[in-house]
């Protein structure tokens, strides 16, 4: 199962219900897709598939919705 959290254009927000425990999301574009970790700061964990220009743009975007996004995984965690 994948949680969509938010769609923002050509980037959607999800994680993965049966994935590490460390909190992370994954950014989804047609050309490919991040992770990124969340804690203790946002940050790359792997792409593949994006420009530096769609990393950027998918970074920023996280870091736009941390809080959400952090919000929608411990509800769905429970944690």
């Amino acid at each position: 199962m994948t949680p969509t959290i938010l769609k923002d254009g050509p980037f959607r927000l999800f994680f993965f219900s049966r994935e590490e425990q460390r909190i992370h999301v994954h950014v989804a574009h047609p050309d490919g897709e991040a992770k990124f970790w969340l804690t203790p700061t946002v940050a790359l964990a792997t792409s593949v598939g994006l420009s530096d220009r769609q990393l950027h743009d998918a970074q920023a975007l996280v870091e736009k919705h941390v809080e959400e996004i952090d919000d929608v995984w411990h509800r769905y965690f429970g944690r």
